[in-house]
């Protein structure tokens, strides 16, 4: 799961045609400041000194010029010939901006790095085996468990390597869907004959993509979808939601997947999409219904999940949709008469959401309800689990343990300071607009 809702994720969607500023500028007709123009003459000066030790070796750190014409710290994660010839300087090499999340990980080109700066992890590794006769296995097993990224906290140190591995390198740098050039962010699985596409064209409404433009103009011209391959369940303005069974539609939903993994890192890709169902949303116009985000969920759920993925694409991030995503689920709780909770692990951004939404949804009702209320009451009233509505509360310190029993303190002045800080809520969900039988019912 990753709610793409939270403001700390970057805008990169951009007008097909237009560019959608993912690679790393080169200054052209910005005029550099000194610290910048100085750096470029001491890396020039420096890459005399340097060529001898070109191509520079995978996990070597550096200063990398970024798009904010910035210098900053920089891993290199994987090296590659140049296409223009094999001169060790015509190298290109795949970066982790060390201060940023992996989603800005990308390719440069040599002029980019600061070669004054270079260090390598040589020193570190002698350091690093040097400390560990020290250590015991215990202690050693204990630094690795706790040095986890964030949003792959549920996964042990083994695992974590296996899926850095695997995934360090982005192999698709950019799709277009619809009126849409997106960056992506990571690594997606794709079929081994796409790995070398820097750039992917989806059709926007059955979601099969070509390696060429030409072959999605083509595939357009007799694609006769002009939406979801689904059951259209909610309609307001012009916002609509679709209902796609992935055993019903398992070409879509699979491709759903693959899209879905170009924007977070650690969702887990089902190629067995028969159990889920997905829900698409999309804004209508009188082209068609282009999809804006979707969530998926089980359609039998031993844990209560009411949720098993959440995206909102990057154009369309920022608007309220990822909140609207999130409300949609309960709300199809509530006509299932169940509780419901995201799966677990939740991203960064995830939980960012989530956590937003379970705040607006308690304090509304807490600042206009006279009396006492239980978490029992609560869970009833929204559908959140009571576990969730516990752990938001106590974040919040609005909540205490007396006498063996929690009790909720909502002083009106602490729940308005708590709802200002939460942020505004997301697009409304008018229940009256969903026409929907739970999946148990149908047929």
């Amino acid at each position: 799961m990753g709610s793409m809702e939270a403001s700390t994720a970057p805008e990169n969607g951009s007008a097909a045609g237009g560019g959608a500023g993912g690679t790393a500028c080169n200054g052209a007709g910005a005029a550099p400041n000194g610290g910048v123009m100085e750096r470029r003459l001491r890396s020039s000066a420096a890459s005399a000194s340097w060529a001898a030790h070109l191509p520079l070796e995978v996990g070597t750190r550096v200063m990398c010029r970024w798009r904010d014409q910035k210098f900053h710290p920089v891993k290199v994660i994987e090296r590659r010939k140049g296409s223009s010839s094999s001169s060790p300087a015509d190298y290109e090499y795949y970066v982790h901006y060390t201060e940023f999340n992996r989603r800005l990980d990308e390719w440069v080109k040599l002029e980019q790095l600061d070669l004054d700066t270079v260090e390598t992890d040589v020193d570190e590794k002698v350091e690093d085996k040097a400390t560990s006769l020290k250590m015991t296995r215990h202690q050693k097993r204990k630094i690795d468990e706790t040095h986890v990224e964030q949003g792959h906290e549920e996964l042990d140190a083994a695992s974590l390597r296996e899926h850095e591995e695997f995934t360090k390198v982005k192999n698709i740098a950019k799709i277009e869907l619809g009126r849409y050039e997106i960056d992506t962010w990571y690594f997606s699985p794709f079929p081994p004959e796409y790995n070398d596409c820097p750039k992917l064209f989806f059709c926007e409404f059955c979601l099969n993509f070509m390696k060429r433009k030409e072959q999605l103009q083509r595939h357009m011209k007799k694609c006769d979808l002009k939406h979801p391959p689904g059951d259209e369940i909610y309609r307001s303005g012009t916002l609509s939601m679709f209902e796609v069974d992935g055993k019903k539609n398992k070409v879509y939903g699979q491709n759903l997947c693959y899209l879905a993994k170009l924007f977070l890192d650690h969702k887990t890709l089902y190629y067995d999409v028969d159990l889920f169902l997905f829900y698409v949303l999309c804004e209508c116009d009188d082209r068609g219904c282009h999809m804006v985000g979707y969530f998926s969920k089980e359609k039998h759920s031993e844990e209560s999940y009411n949720l098993a993925c959440i995206l909102t694409l990057p154009p369309y991030q920022r608007k309220g949709y990822g909140k609207f995503l999130i409300a949609f689920s309960y709300e199809l709780s509530k006509k299932e008469g169940k509780v419901g909770t995201p799966e677990r692990p939740l991203s960064d951004l995830g939980l960012l959401s989530y956590r937003g939404y379970w705040t607006r949804v308690l304090l509304e009702i807490l600042k206009k309800h006279k009396g006492n209320i239980s978490i029992k009451e609560l869970s009833d009233m929204t559908a959140i689990k009571a576990d969730d509505i516990l752990s938001t509360l106590q974040s919040l310190d609005l909540i205490q343990y007396r006498k063996g029993q929690h009790v909720i303190c909502a002083d009106p002045k602490v729940l308005d300071r708590h709802l200002k800080a939460a942020g505004r809520g997301g697009l409304d969900v008018d229940v009256s607009k969903l026409i929907w039988t739970p999946y148990k019912e149908q047929g």
